[in-house]
This record gives C-alpha cells, structure tokens and sequence, in this order.
C-alpha cells in the first residue's frame, strides 16, 4: 500500500469515527429510533468492509482478487438459491461454481484481457444451456437457464470487473491501480449512503413505489449530486483531472442507482426484502454491492478505452 492509499484509509478511518460519535449522540439525544439504528448498523458495517478492504490491499494484488473471488462466490450463492434450481441444472450450477467462476478471476490475475473479457459472456454463456440440455429436463427450461447465466453475469463478470482495474497499465500511474478501486467503491456506496440521508430529509416524491419505496426523487438527486462532488474531489488520487473525475463519478453513480433499481425488481419478483442477512443492517452481500454491479464494468472500461 503506498503513501496516497494510506493516507486515503486514514480520512476514511477518521471520518467512520466522526460518524460513529454523531450516531452516540443521535442515541443519547433522541433515544433509539428506526432511522437511527439503522443509520448506526450501517456505520457499524462499513467499519467492517474498511477494515477487510485495507488488509486485502495492504496484502497486495493477489489478496484483493482473492477477496473479491470470494465476494463472487457469496454473491453467486444468495443469487442461485433465491431462484429454484432444479435436478437438471446440477451441470450447469457445477461449471458455474467450480470451473467458471475460479477461472474468471485466474485470468485476471495473469493479465489476459482478451479471454476474461469474453470468457463469461461468450464461452460460458454457451456452455450453460447445453449442460442444462444433457439433463433432458425442458420444465421452464429457458427460464431457468437465464437465471444461472444472469447470476454468472451479475455476480462473477461484473464484480470481477473491480480487480480487473490492477490489470490496466496507465502511463504516470504504476503502482497506483489500487486506489482506482477505492475510488470506486468510496464514491459508488457513498451515492447510497447520501440517497438514504438525503431520503430520509427531504424526500417527498418516491422514484420507484413498487420496486424500493425508500427511494425518492429528491434522495436520488442529493446522493448521486453529492457523491459526484465526493468523486470530482478525490480526483488527485486518479489519473482524472477533476473534470473527468466528475463525469465519471456521475456515471457510476446513475449506473449505480440503476443497478439497485434492478436488483430490487428481482427481489420483489420474488417476494422478499433482502437478498440474505450476511451484514448487519445491509441486508445479504448482493445487497451491499448491487450498485457496484452495474457500475465496475463500465467504469473499467471507460479507463481501459480512454487511460491505457
């Protein structure tokens, strides 16, 4: 870890703790309520995922790909057993777990671009239905198919997306590739935790009813405005003049909002709140990350296109 991702983990630890008296406060003022016990178990959870984040990066690059393999495979599981599998998808749900998923993020550890770009969306996603095939069971056979190949793609390829930013060889940037993921998550989860603040003030008009009743216009607008400002800030920890860096974080956080906007329409078709209760006051780890989801892909892509 060099001296600017320290330095980062350090304003990150101070502004955790900053968070944790004002929530102290917020109980001794006004006893416990909904909103601020719930405002206190997220702080609570991201002391959490600071601490994980900041061994794996001071581990170095193989540690981070590594965490977010297992993050995957979490991910993959809450995905697969919300959605009923049945006896002829024992194949396809093998490859996805064990063959798939290791090798994505293999191939992200030796640098090949050109086969962990495609191997999911091209070779995988053919391999899948013919597995499903051999077991002879047509019984909502496209359905179900869909769902391993959804699951693949949402928890494997684009979280995969994250540590694939170590791969990306930026001239004047060497050495620093880790914090392009702290950029990442700081500013992606950040949009999440200003929508939920700024929901819970002034929000008035819902975006989504049926789909997250939490969310409102004016939470939408205050999160994702004060997360660009967060990102375009943290531009001298980028390759991003600060201009760049608030366009980008302005993306990241719209695909973010989207992403959530999405995951909760599975999760109602489904009939249930959370994805699992793998974090206390997140929800289960699909929960957490479903912004990051439909964010990395794009954001490493942007710096792969424009960046390298």
């Amino acid at each position: 870890m060099n001296q600017t991702t320290l330095l980062l983990f350090v304003g990150l630890g101070a502004f955790l703790l900053l968070a944790t008296l004002i929530g102290q406060f917020l109980v001794w003022k006004q006893g416990k309520t909904a909103v601020i016990d719930n405002l206190n178990q997220r702080i609570y959870a991201w002391w959490l995922m600071v601490l994980v984040l900041g061994v794996a990066f001071a581990a170095g690059k193989y540690a981070v790909i590594l965490l977010f393999l297992g993050i995957s495979f979490y991910a993959l599981r809450e995905f697969l057993t919300l959605l009923p599998t049945r006896r002829g998808d024992y194949w396809a749900l093998l490859v996805a777990f064990y063959l798939a998923l290791p090798l994505q993020y293999f191939l992200i550890a030796i640098d090949w671009y050109g086969l962990f770009s495609i191997f999911i969306p091209v070779y995988v996603f053919l391999l899948l239905p013919i597995l499903a095939s051999i077991g002879g069971d047509t019984h909502h056979f496209l359905e179900r198919t869909a769902k391993v190949q959804w699951g693949l793609m949402i928890a494997v390829y684009c979280i995969s997306s994250v540590p694939a930013l170590l791969t990306l060889e930026i001239a004047g940037y060497e050495g620093r590739n880790l914090l392009l993921i702290a950029w990442l998550i700081l500013v992606v989860q950040l949009s999440d935790v200003f929508q939920y603040v700024c929901g819970k003030l002034l929000g008035k008009h819902k975006v989504a009813p049926s789909l997250s009743p939490s969310k409102t216009l004016e939470g939408l607008v205050g999160g994702v405005f004060l997360a660009t400002l967060v990102g375009g800030a943290l531009y001298w920890i980028t390759p991003f003049s600060f201009s760049e860096a608030l366009i980008i974080a302005l993306i990241v956080n719209a695909l973010g909002f989207a992403g959530g906007l999405v995951m909760s329409a599975i999760k109602r078709d489904r009939g249930v709140k959370d994805w699992g209760a793998m974090i206390q006051g997140h929800g289960g780890m699909l929960d957490r990350i479903d912004s990051v989801c439909f964010a990395a892909p794009v954001y490493f892509h942007i710096i792969r296109y424009f960046w390298t």
